[in-house]
């Protein structure tokens, strides 16, 4: 009895097994027919031969995936794939997402917080290149129907294949894969300017381009230069295309890069040229401000640069941060108060204004802390002494503001380092004592 129950299950999964991977088997065997009508000479010189290779191929694809589609429920999910086996089931994050991931036989699924499919990885592929030989297989048919017969067929593969590695490339990204993704991108590029799509794709050149630049960013040394170069390449190809990003993105990440590979002067060259061209594009602004800034150049086109943002966005309390901040690194005191000043009276839940004139009178304290520290003369020390606390008094209530103010928790703590420190000196004066515990138990 007992072998015989053993034999029933057993009988049960191969059947089960059977039923999960039926669909992918008739796909192998669909694409193994197809290949064998490629190898009859007559057949071969049909363009519809190799459209229906390049077709089985998609369909293997797809057959790998399962059946279920982005954007669906678990529960929709549930219904139609009832006799699909979970092998497994686990959490992952990704970026700053929680997934729960269910594992299939060809497949893992990422549920997303809402309980929809968000990404599906395919883990089992019916065909290792398969994406690759449907692109040889509608290619050859290109070749074969120089009439352009077929012409609509083969197109519309070669746009599938296209957008098939983009959705892989988009799983790559969000997965972290970076280099990956940058690589799948320009595989999407390939496959629609294959002939006869013969479609330059500019939104995969320049994401090639993005991806690359994401991994010099997370990489060092020659490894980093390599995936910038990359970079620079395709954002260069994405450019001469016509197509530069949302408000000129691409000048201000080519900036960024020939800054990275050490040639300032390319650098300013794709700012001053994207300037002219997206005179609204914030990044390309903030480049330009950046670079006058590191270089000391002609401080007063920070200032002209600055006052043309305002323009286009006279709403944005970050400039007037940003013009206090330079005013502040070339010792115009006053006019960088007034900026954080302004900063905050734009956007009063904006906490770096406050932070701004914080630091700055922080930083004040501590320089006049250091001078009286060297001062022999017992006059000038104390007029020195005197100068040093009432700056430091004076960052208390912006920082405190600032503290009140800001919703992340890691500027908080860095607020209430600062608070703690400049509370310290006064622990003897009325209310000083208490501000001191409140932020040094905060940091503690």
């Amino acid at each position: 009895m007992k072998k015989l129950v053993m034999a029933l299950a057993l009988m049960a999964s191969v059947q089960f097994a059977f039923a999960q991977s039926k669909t992918v088997s008739a796909a192998k065997d669909a694409v193994a027919a197809a290949k064998s009508a490629t190898e009859n000479a007559k057949k071969a010189a049909n363009a519809a031969t190799w459209i229906k290779l390049g077709q089985s191929y998609l369909d293997a694809y797809t057959a790998s995936q399962g059946s279920g589609w982005v954007g669906a429920t678990e529960q929709e999910l549930q219904l139609l794939m009832a006799k699909d086996k979970v092998l497994g089931e686990s959490q992952r994050v990704l970026g700053n997402e929680t997934y729960n991931v269910k594992s299939y036989e060809t497949a893992d699924y990422y549920f997303n917080q809402n309980g929809q499919l968000a990404l599906i990885n395919v883990t089992n592929p019916a065909f290792e290149n398969g994406l690759e030989e449907a692109l040889a297989a509608f290619k050859k048919a290109g070749e074969i129907d120089s009439a352009g017969k077929k012409a609509k067929d083969i197109k519309a593969g070669l746009q599938s294949i296209a957008d098939k590695y983009t959705d892989e490339a988009y799983n790559a990204y969000t997965m972290g894969k970076l280099s990956d993704a940058s690589v799948l991108f320009e595989k999407a590029a390939g496959a629609a300017g294959t002939a006869p799509l013969s479609a330059i794709d500019t939104s995969a050149l320049y994401n090639v381009g993005l991806t690359a630049w994401f991994d010099g960013n997370n990489k060092s040394g020659d490894e980093a230069n390599a995936a910038y170069k990359r970079a620079e390449s395709f954002f260069k190809m994405s450019k001469d295309a016509g197509y530069a990003g949302e408000d000129g993105e691409v000048y201000a990440k080519l900036a960024d890069i020939s800054g990275k590979l050490g040639d300032k002067a390319q650098s300013l060259a794709y700012l001053e040229e994207g300037f002219a061209k997206y005179p609204q594009s914030q990044s390309i602004l903030v480049g330009l401000i950046n670079y006058y800034v590191e270089s000391g150049d002609n401080p007063s086109r920070i200032f002209e640069l600055l006052d043309m943002a305002k323009q286009n966005e006279p709403g944005n309390a970050s400039l007037y941060y940003v013009e206090g901040n330079i005013h502040e690194k070339l010792g115009e005191t006053e006019a960088a108060i007034k900026a954080y000043d302004k900063c905050a009276e734009i956007n009063p839940a904006y906490e770096y204004g406050y932070i701004g004139k914080g630091i700055l009178y922080y930083n004040q304290a501590v320089d006049l802390q250091e001078k009286a520290s060297t001062e022999m003369d017992d006059a000038k020390y104390m007029k020195l002494v005197e100068q040093f606390e009432t700056s430091l008094k004076s960052c208390i209530e912006p920082f405190e503001t600032a503290f009140e103010v800001t919703k992340d928790d890691g500027v908080k703590q860095s607020i209430a380092q600062y608070l703690k420190n400049a509370c310290f000196r006064f622990r003897n004066e009325a209310d000083y004592q208490a501000k001191y515990d409140k932020y040094n138990a905060y940091v503690q």
